[in-house]
């Protein structure tokens, strides 16, 4: 038995990508879910839904809202 948990894709995303949400803009129809937003407080975020994993590229900006 294999306990190997799946993993979904990564993302990177800029400080102007913020706020973030999932699923994105790129998401194929077939593979929607409902629209979760995501807190990147700590540079890195996952969905709870399809496991896709967010992160702040090295050395971006967070700028203010």
């Amino acid at each position: 038995m294999s306990s190997a948990v799946e993993q979904g894709p990564v993302v990177e995303v800029d400080g102007h990508d913020l706020p973030v949400s999932c699923p994105g803009p790129q998401t194929p129809l077939w593979s929607l879910h409902p629209k979760v937003f995501l807190d990147m407080s700590t540079g890195q975020a996952k969905c709870p839904y399809c496991g896709t994993d967010y992160r702040l590229k090295p050395g971006s900006k967070v700028h203010a809202h």
